[in-house]
């Protein structure tokens, strides 16, 4: 029996003999055939990208439409809150103008219940009605329908033949139209990636290939990477249509004096053509042969007399150090190199081994790139409780507000890493889920853990965070008192008396304030603003804890109790508020002192979940009080 190593060495030098002498006879042949076929292949790969980019295109545009859609609506719906908050705005074309700038609108324009334009960012539209045009007659039914919310396709405008987007909605208290426009920019740009030239560009990679988009009806040239042949007929540059629609496989023709293999596909409703010169197709077809031949005698000489020598010195052991390498690679220590040079299988492994764990280390790279090209800061991290490092994007430490010593040291061990998140989740933003509040930032943190593997996303969302909540304080809270307003109020009580239950004791006391007209009359308006600024600053710290405060508007307060445990604590409540009634002064400037009275009625709620029909009830027990108390100061 002859040894292993002359058996694998008389057996490479037979097989590799006969694989050679074979290729070299057929290699000719098949690179003729090959390049004919790669010539196909690469039109058609070329066809279906360009039709999935066109696919995603179209995509991109509906999207993009719907998504200007939505946020025009939006912007109409803000603008007529902050307006119906402040209507002194609606005689300022300026002001008018920074509330669009800040909701990063165009146009604002605000129609009376007639549907004319009466205010608004630009007045030389003013007058204009829902009958001054075709794109404004779209919103004519809103002044029979106020219910109605209507976005426009984008469309030219009235006045300057300029492509907006509008849309219009009806106030709250519906008194007014707030129509507005914005410009379609991505929309616009998002149409311009699906023209036929521009898309053939993209895929011009090989510069001697000429793309041709065909009406298979007229025969017209529609789109080309050569602009002179556009708008021509087809047949003009030597392509017949005939061959188009009945040779799918491919036909040579003289293209623009040119011998050329074109392949043709109809997508959408034009064809799609990729035409290449005969001379570029082939050209290195001789010149790959000899070097693809010399090169098969290099390597099978390397590989016989390396696999001979080496395999028993070096494969299986060089195999293990590898299986080394790996698992201490695939428990997180990406530090490992792999070096193995003694073969070019193991040369290429090593290598692939190596490009494939720096694409995993350049992963956060990449990863804050295209986190980079947002909207948001967003940071993404990752570990596992075999290894000590935590892998994290570079916006993480930007996020968190971490120093450079902070940021190599929560890297370093995955423990303390995780002791930082508790300590930032402990203080979480109660109106949204999993936004936590960072010294003046909001954070929000998502998390998945599975099989001791934890992937989680840092986002900063303060900017997001601190407009909708200036947004809400505008529309919930009275300017003047800064306690709630009217609906700020009905949304707090509508949240509340779903559960009455959870409230224990409660109570809706409405509060009017006693004088405000003489104070008004005696001293001035000021003084009156500043004598409800004392009462609301009464109520507002009355029961900490128990209460909320709310202005309705004038010299009417409501103020509601709650979370008592017993009837007896509510009662004591409710006199020390009449304690207060008739005990206080209110300092209307440095030198003015006057009393501060209020009336007041009072209502239990019992378990009572119409909060409307209690304020009411205490309304009226208001007004008894207030004639009551008025009776005795006439009796004194």
């Amino acid at each position: 029996m002859k040894p292993l190593k002359k058996i694998i060495s008389r057996y490479m030098n037979l097989v590799t003999f006969i694989l050679i002498s074979f290729l070299t006879i057929v290699i000719v042949y098949f690179q003729f055939a090959d390049t004919h076929r790669q010539a196909y292949d690469d039109a058609i790969m070329t066809f279906y990208h360009i039709e999935q980019v066109l696919e995603q295109n179209n995509a991109e545009i509906a999207e993009t439409r719907e998504e200007y859609s939505q946020t025009c609506l939006y912007n109409a719906t803000a603008i007529a809150y902050m307006i119906q908050n402040k209507p002194s705005v609606l005689d300022s074309s300026e002001e008018l103008r920074k509330i669009a700038v800040f909701m990063e609108v165009d146009e604002i324009h605000i129609f009376d219940e007639n549907g004319r334009i009466f205010a608004g960012t630009h007045p030389e539209y003013f007058d204009f009605t829902f009958d001054s045009g075709e794109q404004m007659m779209f919103f004519k039914p809103m002044l029979t329908d106020k219910s109605l919310k209507l976005v426009q396709d984008i469309l030219p405008n009235v006045a300057e033949e300029k492509l907006m987007q509008y849309s219009a909605l009806w106030s709250a208290d519906e008194s007014f139209i707030v129509q507005v426009g914005m410009s379609p920019v991505n929309v616009m740009k998002a149409t311009q990636k699906n023209e036929l030239s521009y898309i053939f560009s993209l895929f011009r990679v090989n510069p001697e290939a000429n793309y041709y988009a065909i009406d298979p009806t007229s025969g017209e040239i529609v789109g080309s990477t050569e602009p002179d042949c556009v708008r021509k007929n087809s047949e003009t540059v030597g392509l017949n249509l005939s061959d188009i629609a009945n040779r799918p496989k491919g036909f040579y023709a003289t293209v623009n004096g040119r011998n050329s293999f074109c392949v043709f596909a109809s997508i959408g409703s034009n064809y799609i053509g990729r035409v290449l010169t005969t001379h570029v197709l082939y050209e290195w077809i001789m010149m790959n042969t000899v070097v693809l031949f010399f090169c098969l005698i290099i390597i099978a000489i390397v590989l016989m007399r390396a696999v001979v020598r080496y395999m028993n010195r070096y494969v299986v052991d060089d195999i293990y150090r590898i299986n080394k390498k790996l698992h201490a690679i695939a428990v997180g220590n990406l530090d490992e190199v792999i070096d193995i040079q003694s073969s070019t299988e193991f040369s290429e492994l090593s290598s692939d081994i190596n490009r494939m764990k720096k694409s995993l280390l350049d992963s956060s790279r990449k990863m804050s790139y295209v986190l980079s090209k947002t909207n948001l800061y967003i940071g993404v991290y990752e570990y596992n409780e075999s290894m000590e490092q935590v892998r994290f994007t570079e916006y993480v430490p930007q996020i968190l507000g971490l120093t450079q010593e902070k940021t190599k040291q929560l890297s370093g061990d995955y423990r303390k890493f995780q002791e930082f998140l508790s300590q930032l989740c402990s203080h979480p933003f109660s109106k949204e889920a999993n936004v936590f509040k960072l010294d003046e930032r909001y954070i929000k943190v998502e998390e998945i853990s599975e099989n001791g593997n934890v992937f989680g996303v840092l986002i900063d969302v303060t900017e997001e965070t601190l407009k909708r909540l200036q947004i809400e304080q505008e529309r919930d809270y009275d300017h003047l008192t800064g306690l709630y307003n009217r609906g700020g109020l009905e949304n707090f009580l509508a949240s509340c008396f779903h559960k009455p239950e959870e409230f224990c004791e409660s109570a809706l006391v409405m509060i009017d304030a006693d004088n405000l007209k003489t104070i008004n009359d005696t001293y001035g308006h000021e003084e009156g603003d500043a004598y409800l600024k004392q009462l609301a600053g009464l109520l507002g710290k009355f029961a900490p804890g128990h209460s909320i405060a709310a202005r309705l508007g004038g010299d009417e307060f409501v103020l509601f109790l709650y979370q008592y445990q017993t009837k007896a604590e509510l009662s004591d409540a409710v006199a020390a508020l009449e304690e207060l009634q008739n005990n206080s002064r209110a300092r209307l400037n440095d030198d003015l002192y006057v009393p501060l009275t209020f009336s007041f009625g009072c209502c239990l709620t019992e378990g009572h979940t119409d909060y409307r029909a209690l304020l009411k009830e205490a309304d009226k027990k208001m007004y008894k009080n207030k004639k009551l108390r008025k009776g005795n100061q006439s009796c004194r």
